[in-house]
């Protein structure tokens, strides 16, 4: 009798020790894939936002830029992204160092910045200006469009590049 507990305590021992069967996997795969199934869309939407609020921010920044620019040099606005940005080693109309060389270039966070100087003084300079901020990859960099000018206004459009006649940003 002894013999055959032993066999069965053996057989017991070997079993607990085997580790997961298939089913058990299996279940824990289909959890993890739920989890992911709902958390990867929000995560997705999250980063969009986010896109977008830096859009917005990095308009601001380029407003204030034009507005410090024009007010220090005496020129108007710039005439590129480019004047405005700079080493900060040696400031002028040319490298004026009042943005970041990245948001110069004109894409930044998913977003394609575009100005564009409007009107001109009679020596040149840039009166009046417009500026869109718009998803590098429509729906998955961001949804909305963003505009400004030299009136500071962030304007924004759901579908197509916003422009002076769409909706302030509130």
């Amino acid at each position: 009798m002894r013999h055959q507990k032993s066999t069965s305590d053996r057989n017991s021992r070997t079993r607990s020790m085997a580790g997961f069967s298939l089913i058990e996997l299996l279940i824990v795969v289909a959890v993890i894939l739920i989890i992911a199934a709902i958390a990867i869309p929000n995560y997705l939407n999250s980063k969009m936002r986010a896109n977008e609020s830096s859009a917005v921010q990095n308009l601001r920044n380029i407003s204030t830029a034009q507005v410090v620019y024009s007010t220090t040099y005496g020129v108007g606005f710039s005439m590129t992204l480019l004047q405005l940005s700079g080493n900060m080693i040696t400031t002028d109309q040319n490298d004026a160092g009042l943005i970041d060389e990245v948001l110069a270039s004109g894409l930044k966070s998913g977003y394609i910045f575009t100005y564009v100087p409007l009107t001109f003084d009679w020596q040149g300079h840039p009166l009046t200006y417009s500026l869109n901020a718009d998803p590098q990859v429509a729906g998955s960099s961001g949804q909305k469009h963003f505009y400004t000018d030299q009136t500071c206004v962030i304007r924004m459009n759901l579908n197509t590049p916003a422009t002076a006649s769409d909706l302030p940003v509130t």
